[in-house]
């Protein structure tokens, strides 16, 4: 006669223990991430990412943007050798950093405040010298090209320093390595946009020129 087991109590009470645990573990786990992606909604930490974007857009404007737009021109190699020589400015900004740091704009720092007052004459002055350089000609006057291009690199490196301090200042110190990682995508978002998306609106605008000629 075969005798039926009944079911051990301690080992069905360990297992539902063991269970309550994982299903913990995972909930925990899960709040946790949401946690961490919950600090990027806030207003902060959006306008770090766009501070990044602003920095990290004329960084490959002055480089690989640059140099395809002068082999497409048909400029040598040794030329565009030398146009890399602009972007020793992000090397030598620790030279002017303090004058930024403790010099104030008249009207900008009273209304803004010393940080957003230069970011904002900064940001300004970039504008109009990204344009000025896409208004050279790099064959008929290659050193008003590279002038610009100095210029650019220069307000770039000085916008670096402006976003970097305002980010330590705005943040609280828990928020700083979410601050960081913000500017870092930021950052990794306009150096697309300035590469591989500025020669697709060239590809796109030279298409649409072709296509308009009789």
């Amino acid at each position: 006669m075969i005798m039926r087991r009944g079911r051990d109590p301690r080992a069905a009470w360990e297992g539902e223990g063991q269970a309550s645990a994982r299903n913990w573990r995972l909930h925990s786990y899960r709040a946790s991430w949401t946690a961490s992606f919950a600090v990027y909604r806030q207003k902060r930490l959006i306008a770090i990412l766009l501070m990044g974007f602003s920095s990290g857009l004329p960084l490959v404007l002055t480089g690989a943007t640059l140099s395809l737009r002068l082999a497409d021109l048909g400029v040598s190699l040794t030329a565009i050798g030398l146009f890399t020589l602009v972007r020793f400015s992000y090397s030598l900004k620790f030279v002017w950093s303090p004058l930024i740091d403790r010099l104030a704009i008249p009207v900008l720092t009273a209304r803004l405040g010393r940080r957003r007052g230069w970011a904002l004459a900064i940001q300004a002055a970039l504008v109009l010298a990204i344009l000025a350089l896409g208004l050279t000609d790099p064959r008929g006057s290659p050193w008003s090209t590279a002038l610009a291009a100095v210029v650019v690199a220069f307000l770039s490196a000085s916008q670096d320093i402006v976003i970097d301090a305002y980010r330590i200042e705005l943040l609280r110190p828990e928020e700083q390595g979410a601050g960081a990682a913000a500017t870092q995508w930021g950052y990794r978002f306009g150096m697309l946009a300035s590469g591989a998306g500025a020669l697709y609106a060239a590809s796109f605008a030279a298409a649409g020129a072709r296509a308009a000629l009789p």
